[in-house]
């Protein structure tokens, strides 16, 4: 069994916060608020690491086909532990095709990390502010989403998953992927300022995750700063592998323990098309068809999978 272990560290300058609160009477209620929050709350946030370097295990069996990542980061985390620091790796891309399960990998990722998960879409994403804030000055201005969870939240070191970075578009005004070229660097993260409230944040402890579906609309220089992988789609062997998991969880979650354990072939061929988002929505209404219909077992007409309208059948 694997613990967490954490340490602190200070996000922002509480004296640099009091004085920007104190040029800030009068121009704006929100942005006042926003200061004596960050007072209120204070600067230490928690940076956490796995205690053992088996953490990863579980992710290996539940995402078989995020193998050369979790490869990689379990180097990088037996490396932490052998120099005593704190769990630091180069964001990373995660390229692949609709539903092979990049954004679960991430949020799970982040689970076995014991910290926060913070999903932004990118898909059409037209301005920069929402993850760098807007001027204080404009109407409706407000904190952009990276320094919203540093200060909101209780961890130096969340995982921000940036989804579908390669959709985000831009203007001549704004580039949306303007920001990454600092937040994606920890040198120059560590003095990153939001628009908002224009008070240095220390981003460099973040775990950027990004996800696309291919690298064409992501500039070179972005690509350079991450390690990228290609995700490929599991084998039918993985996919089974991959539903039968979650249906014991399941059965464990409602405590359906009269419940045939395992899956039949039948069923799991059947589920080897549905996607890892969809997969857990799938099992629970088998699961639901099963009981209505009196079963302890679920039979391949329980799993009714609905197709995506306009989109074909694709892979698990």
């Amino acid at each position: 069994m694997s613990i967490t272990l954490a340490r602190t560290c200070a996000v922002y300058d509480l004296i640099e916060v009091q004085e920007a609160l104190d040029r800030s009477r009068g121009r704006s209620p929100e942005l006042e608020a926003f200061y004596e929050r960050m007072l209120e709350t204070g600067a230490d946030r928690f940076v956490t690491k796995p205690s053992s370097i088996d953490a990863l295990a579980p992710l290996f069996d539940e995402c078989p086909n995020f193998e050369e990542v979790l490869d990689d980061l379990a180097r990088y985390l037996a490396l932490a532990h052998a120099g005593d620091r704190g769990f630091n790796v180069m964001p990373i891309l995660l390229l692949g095709g609709p539903g092979v399960g990049k954004t679960h990998f991430a949020r799970r990722l982040a689970r076995v990390m014991q910290t926060e998960c913070e999903l932004i879409s990118m898909n059409a994403l037209s301005a920069g502010f929402v993850i760098t804030g807007s001027s204080a000055s404009w109407r409706g201005a407000k904190c952009g989403k990276v320094a919203e969870r540093l200060v909101r939240g209780q961890y130096a070191n969340p995982l921000i998953v940036l989804d579908e970075v390669e959709k985000a578009t831009g203007s001549s005004q704004s580039d949306p992927l303007a920001a990454l070229y600092q937040l994606l660097e920890p040198e120059t993260a560590s003095a990153f300022r939001d628009e908002f409230i224009d008070v240095e944040i220390d981003a460099s402890q973040i775990f950027w995750v990004l996800t696309a579906n291919s690298t064409e609309g992501i500039p070179h220089p972005l690509l350079n700063r991450m390690a990228v992988y290609e995700v490929p789609t599991p084998t039918l062997e993985q996919a089974a592998g991959i539903a039968q998991r979650m249906y014991a969880g399941l059965l464990d979650e409602l405590n359906l323990s009269a419940f045939d354990p395992r899956l039949g072939d039948v069923v799991l061929d059947k589920l080897a098309g549905v996607s890892p988002r969809d997969l857990r929505k799938t099992l629970l209404d088998g699961l639901g068809h099963a009981v209505a219909a009196g079963r302890e077992r679920v039979n391949a007409d329980d799993i009714r999978i609905k197709p995506t309208p306009g989109k074909g059948r694709i892979g698990f």
